[in-house]
């Protein structure tokens, strides 16, 4: 009984359930008794007893049981972490259950092949879409949130189908690309998108998904060499399979604003211009007798649905297929945006020749529409004077600025006598009219197919010839037209539209060949080796017309030619641009195992792109793995089922640059833009040159990963623990050169070095697993520090780059790129405090104690990247009800809130600006008055606000059901009816709306809603 004492300050929520109903056991007059026992002859405390689909008793501590059933009845006895046992009632049975290894042997997908999961040396996270505990799920990224350590994804706010910033271990360059590589059923996605599609996630209908597989560290990302720096996320879709089913998912969702920014109201502001300017004053005369809550007026209660079938089945006696179809309408809660797509999919896996020859075939197709509302209506909507109308009702030519309230001037500058007032350009726009008058939309289309052939050779069955081959087509066209009675195109109107085109296709094949030595020190062998071509092709264009008369809608020689037209009644504007590269690969991949306890794995990759003039690089990797559990004394260690070390090195490459696909020889385009056009030279068309750099070459990401998994209690609780170091060299950056010596006087360039140190946990409780009762609690935990460690060739420590451009002055930034500090570290001045804790209208500190106030008095403040990320869920079910919930906490964060930023300055001048319109003021600012506004103020610490949150993303009740309408032959319906709160709440500190802001500057960001969704699943 020794180890006992082991296991029971673990297991007190897991044997209370237990406990009782084995109290009731022993109050019966019991006819059978027993014992239950692990396969080392230790007592099992907690196994369930069942008869007839009934718990009728537990064991006790001592693995006794004694249940009221007659001898002779049919009893299952079942563990987690072991593999049931079904006996015969009778008196003093002791039943031995064994280790059930299903969760080591699972399966998991990597780079060109599939692994055991308790034999991968890398750090991989395998994860399945958990259909019990999900908020609104829209595209693929919304299943990956919060769950998988060393992941972080944000939002694109509450945009309808809107993308996501995912980030793998922090970002590994500064100019380049951070975002992983998606790899959907084999097949790499290029992650430049097209116009209405936010991401190559957003192709894949969530309902398609089978597994996510997250390859994290070197040892496991090298195999895909130049584009693995960023991390690699791998998308397996369901398949086909035998037996015919049919089912249907789909849910109804409200949503709805969760917080606005406090401003005054109309009651409010007449006071406050009152006291500031007088009632006799032309500011008080210029308001209007309104209480608008223009907050209000922009957003409304969104309402959206979403639907998917599915039918799978075989046809004929070898082809397994899958069919699936869905729809999802997402209105926006920002009053005219919303989200319509259509999705269809189809699977084939025939298996033929005796399993020796097998065929996966995918072809999934996607048809959406995007409607974007302008993002700046919710800025103005806070700016606005709240004592206007919406509506322009007096006025006699409201029609000119379709019907809506607008701030005028006199119109003679128009030259025109139908307009005797024109809008105030500098005003604050009427935000219901930017929304209304403006048709912005996007129609997206894409088309992916991928099929895989495996073939074992006859003869040889342990070598395997696999070839993947697959095709992504899509097109991407957005039309933006904004009416000439909108002020953001008054008078003029525009129209046009952007296009992008991509063809994308990749090719590979490659060898397995695998092979046991069945010998005492149980050796195993396997190489893989092979080739693999990519070439991505895109073509983008515009046409845009400014047009003078669109009012009475004369439109007269407008030509089609690339560049731009002038006639008397508009611009025209064409842009077109084509480009393509090539990715050509040779890879692989050898593992040795010894004793089934010792393995390692080397990998190698050699890429060549043709975006560099050296074309081709090198990419290794090596990885070892101790399975110590299975060392002699650690095997009679009975509370620990599994523990095992890795290790890890690896170099990785980055080539997705930003910076064109051709940056290393000479390039001429054409200028765009009205504004870049000669009208002196021909019809204003000019070839220029672009800087270019022959000596640009890959970043390379060199990590070191050591990795710690581990399982106690027979798989209860299981968990990993890493810690890694990633160093990138010869970064992707600007550098200025000479004027003239270059086309122009910066040229990308490879310099600098960023480092990564990071520890990721992650572990799962399985607190109760009885027939009627199952609890499982999820938690991760990240730790991620970034480093710029080198910048430029110069050894100056003041110099830095510049970045992060905000609205609150006129071309300031409020980040910089510096050694020694975090990437897009704030820069900024220190606010100065009185001793009362209030800021000090104009003051900072002067830190360098110079006696004056300049530039070298900034400093690094702060991080937008929090340096600490978790996750936690939990699943509770009891017998056909689950309840569960998602958390998820972001420490060590902070925002620029440049909203408020931009409005502390409460000045007569700044408040009726040009005795011309008025703006409004944050409640927030109001008790500290500033009357000035300058850089400093605008560049203040005060600013940087501690952005850390609590949220919690879903909490979920459902109810599932068996056998619904039961008669006859059919067996009825299956499915689960279910209730979700999306957003339900965030604890933080930070004033503004919402904390979660990717890149850390809060400026007219879309607010997340909070949805409450209604869904249904049915099983025929």
């Amino acid at each position: 009984m020794k180890q006992v004492k082991f296991k029971l300050p673990l297991r007190n929520l897991a044997i209370a359930a237990s406990l009782f109903l084995s109290a009731t056991a022993f109050a019966q007059s019991g006819t059978v008794k027993g014992q239950v026992k692990d396969a080392t002859g230790e007592p099992i405390i907690g196994a369930t007893i069942t008869a007839n689909g009934k718990a009728v008793g537990v064991t006790d501590f001592d693995g006794n049981y004694t249940v009221n059933v007659a001898k002779g009845t049919e009893l299952t006895i079942s563990y987690v972490g072991m593999t049931p046992k079904k006996v015969t009632a009778s008196d003093n049975l002791v039943i031995t259950l064994k280790d059930d290894n299903k969760t080591l042997n699972e399966v998991v997908v990597i780079g060109y092949g599939v692994a055991k999961k308790e034999d991968i040396t890398g750090s991989v996270t395998k994860i399945q879409p958990d259909s019990k505990n999900k908020g609104l799920v829209v595209n693929a990224q919304d299943m990956l949130q919060g769950k998988v350590a060393g992941v972080n994804i944000t939002t694109g706010g509450g945009t309808p189908g809107s993308g996501a910033t995912i980030r793998v271990r922090g970002g590994s360059s500064l100019n380049a690309s951070n975002d992983p590589l998606i790899v959907i059923d084999g097949i790499a996605m290029d992650n430049n998108g097209i116009k209405g599609l936010a991401n190559p996630l957003s192709m894949v209908n969530p309902q398609d998904i089978e597994s996510f597989s997250v390859l994290k560290d070197a040892s496991a990302t090298a195999i895909y060499g130049s584009r693995g720096s960023n991390g690699v996320i791998i998308i397996t879709t369901k398949k086909g399979h035998k037996g015919t089913s049919i089912s249907y998912n789909g849910s109804f969702t409200v949503s709805q604003k969760k917080k606005t920014i406090d401003v005054m109201d109309g009651d409010q502001y007449r006071d406050f211009i009152a006291n500031k300017f007088g009632t006799s004053s032309d500011a008080y005369k210029a308001l209007g007798t309104a209480n608008t809550n223009w907050q209000d007026e922009i957003y409304r209660t969104a309402l959206s649905h979403d639907h998917n079938v599915t039918v799978s089945g075989m046809a004929g006696a070898y082809v397994p297929y899958r069919v699936s179809m869905g729809y999802t309408n997402q209105q926006g809660i920002l009053k005219t945006s919303d989200f319509q797509r259509y999705t269809a999919s189809v699977n084939l896996n025939p298996s033929l020749l005796d399993d020796h020859l097998k065929i996966n075939v995918n072809v999934k197709g996607m048809w959406a529409k995007s409607k974007y509302a302008d993002g700046s209506a919710i800025n103005a909507a806070v700016w606005f004077d709240p004592t206007q109308s919406v509506y322009d009702t007096t006025s006699s030519d409201a029609a000119n600025y379709g019907g809506y309230f607008a701030w005028k001037t006199d119109g003679t500058a128009l030259n025109n006598s139908k307009y005797p007032t024109t809008l105030y350009s500098l005003g604050t726009k009427n935000p219901v009219a930017i929304l209304n008058l403006k048709d912005d939309h996007a129609i997206s289309r894409d088309l992916l197919t991928s099929g895989d052939i495996d073939y074992k050779v006859h003869g040889l069955e342990d070598l395997h010839i696999h070839a993947t081959g697959g095709l992504d087509l899509s097109q991407g066209t957005q039309d933006t037209n904004v009416s000439p009675t909108s002020p953001l195109a008054f008078y003029y109107g525009s129209y046009g539209f952007d296009r992008i085109v991509k063809r994308n296709m990749q090719g590979s094949v490659y060898a397995f060949y695998t092979h046991n030595f069945n010998d005492l020190a149980k050796n195993h062998f396997d190489i893989m080796g092979g080739a693999e071509e990519s070439r991505y092709w895109r073509s983008e264009s515009s046409r845009y017309l400014s047009y003078n008369d669109a009012w009475n809608g004369t439109m007269s020689s407008i030509h089609t030619d690339s560049g731009v037209d002038y006639n008397g009644d508009g611009i025209l504007d064409n842009y077109r641009f084509k480009t393509e590269n090539y990715l050509v690969s040779y890879f692989g991949r050898a593992n040795w195992s010894l004793m089934d306890r010792y393995y390692v794995t080397a990998t190698y990759r050699r890429d060549g792109s043709s975006r560099f003039k050296k074309h081709f690089a090198d990419f290794p990797s090596f990885a070892f793995m101790w399975k110590i559990k299975d060392e002699n004394k650690l095997r009679d260690i009975k509370w620990l089922s599994d523990m095992k070390i890795r290790l890890g090195w690896g170099m990785t490459g980055q080539q997705e640059i930003n910076q064109g696909d051709y940056p290393y020889f000479a390039i001429y385009e054409m200028n765009s833009g009205s504004g870049s056009y000669y009208g002196a030279v021909g019809n204003g068309n000019l070839a220029r040159p672009k800087a270019y750099n022959p000596d640009l070459k890959w970043e390379t990401t060199t990590t070191y990963n050591t990795g710690l998994d581990w399982g106690l209690f027979h798989q209860r609780v299981t968990g990993s623990f890493d810690w890694y170091y990633r160093n990138t060299t010869d970064l992707i950056n600007m550098a200025y050169v000479s004027a003239g010596s270059n086309f122009r006087n910066q040229v990308i360039s490879n310099i600098g070095s960023l480092s990564n140190t990071g520890f990721e946990a992650a572990i799962k409780w399985i607190a109760i697993d009885k027939k009627d009762w199952n609890w499982v609690i999820d938690y991760n935990f990240t730790y991620n520090y970034n480093k710029i460690t080198a910048l430029a060739s110069s050894n100056d420590p003041n110099f830095n780059v510049p970045t992060g451009g905000i609205s609150s002055g006129t071309g300031l930034q409020c980040q910089a790129q510096h050694v020694g500090t975090a990437a897009n570290s704030f820069y900024v001045y220190q606010q100065a405090y009185d001793k009362n804790g209030n800021p000090i209208e104009g003051v900072v500190v002067d830190r360098n104690g110079d006696g004056k106030i300049t530039e070298a008095d900034k400093y690094y403040h702060k991080s937008p990247v929090a340096p600490i990320t978790m996750g936690f869920s939990s699943r509770f079910e009891y017998k056909n009800w689950d309840f569960g919930f998602t958390l998820r906490a972001s420490i060590g964060n902070y925002v620029f809130n440049d909203l408020m930023a931009g409005s502390a300055n409460l000045s007569p001048a700044a408040i009726y600006t040009n005795s011309a319109y008025m703006t409004n003021r944050p409640v927030a600012n109001l008790k500290y008055n500033w009357q000035t506004y300058d850089e400093t103020s605008s560049l203040s610490d005060r600013w940087v606000q501690n952005g850390s949150f609590l949220k919690c993303d879903n909490i979920t009740l459902g109810y599932s059901f068996n056998k619904l309408f039961n008669t006859g032959d059919w067996k009825g319906l299956s499915g689960r009816v279910y209730g979700t709160a999306s957003n339900v709440f965030t604890i933080t500190k930070y004033s503004g709306i919402d904390p979660e802001v990717y890149g850390g500057i809060d400026n007219s960001v879309y607010p997340r809603p909070i949805s409450f969704i209604l869904g249904l699943n049915l099983n025929f």
